[in-house]
């Protein structure tokens, strides 16, 4: 794959284009001046400090804050083709003493194609236990999703994303508190999911990570600070100028962050 969007945008039809945007909560301006695009099969990592507006631009290309300004195309449409963006959020409602299986959750994933009069069908059960499949968690289809390690909720929500068929997928912090097993079981997943076409978004602070699965890299600190091929986007004066902290450490192929999560 060219590690340079540009090269090919005029070429290949963007899963996701942002151009020009703003979002705002109520009054508040949140984010500011932003554009850029996702292709097909190419990962983009968001990375900023906390409040830099990583979360809020996940939430306004799902249109669930306001966008004052620009617009937000996926595969060319606005609002976004039924069911063609998945969403991991970084915290998820569920009860974990709710008795629901993994499998059901992840059937979650079909309701959008479903409705909420049709039973699930042959096709919704095979992508079911694709999805698991796909996160390497098959074996536990039937287990309660509460007694699942924090590191396999995670991956069931992945693969709950999955199962809706996504052709871009959203990530907010899907790496934190993942224990180095689960890490990489989500890093393999994601790379599939990019050999199979998919565009994917993931927000992280772990620059390890990022690189492990992203050739593009969005820097973000309030508004948009640089956004290119990877290597070119994480050089020192960038991360200086979206993270505006001393103890930035560099050498040719790591750039060390003070530890960052959040939005």
């Amino acid at each position: 794959m060219n590690e340079n969007p540009s090269q090919e945008s005029s070429t290949t039809p963007a899963a996701l284009r942002v151009a020009g945007a703003s979002f705002a909560y109520g009054q508040a301006p949140a984010l500011t001046d932003i554009d850029f695009e996702v292709l097909p099969g190419e990962a983009v990592a968001l990375i900023g400090p906390n409040g830099s507006g990583k979360s809020t631009l996940l939430k306004g290309i799902l249109g669930l804050i306001q966008r004052v300004s620009g617009t937000v195309d996926v595969l060319g449409e606005s609002p976004a083709p039924a069911g063609a963006v998945g969403y991991v959020p970084q915290t998820d409602q569920l009860d974990p003493q709710f008795p629901i299986t993994l499998a059901q959750v992840v059937m979650m994933g079909r309701y959008r194609s479903l409705g909420w009069i049709r039973l699930p069908g042959k096709t919704d059960r095979q992508a079911v236990a694709d999805a698991l499949e796909a996160v390497g968690l098959a074996d536990r289809a039937k287990t309660r999703f509460g007694e699942l390690s924090g590191g396999q909720q995670q991956r069931g929500l992945l693969a709950r994303a999955i199962a809706s068929g996504p052709r871009l997928l959203l990530l907010d912090e899907p790496f934190n508190g993942l224990d180095q097993q689960n890490r990489d079981a989500l890093i393999e997943t994601v790379r599939r999911l990019k050999a199979d076409g998919v565009a994917v978004l993931v927000s992280t602070h772990d620059l390890e990570l990022a690189r492990a699965v992203c050739e593009t890299v969005l820097l973000l600190n309030g508004t948009q600070v640089a956004f290119g091929p990877r290597d070119e986007v994480l050089t020192l004066a960038n991360v200086q100028r979206a993270f505006h902290e001393v103890g930035i450490e560099m050498d040719e192929h790591t750039v060390v962050l003070p530890g960052h999560g959040g939005h």
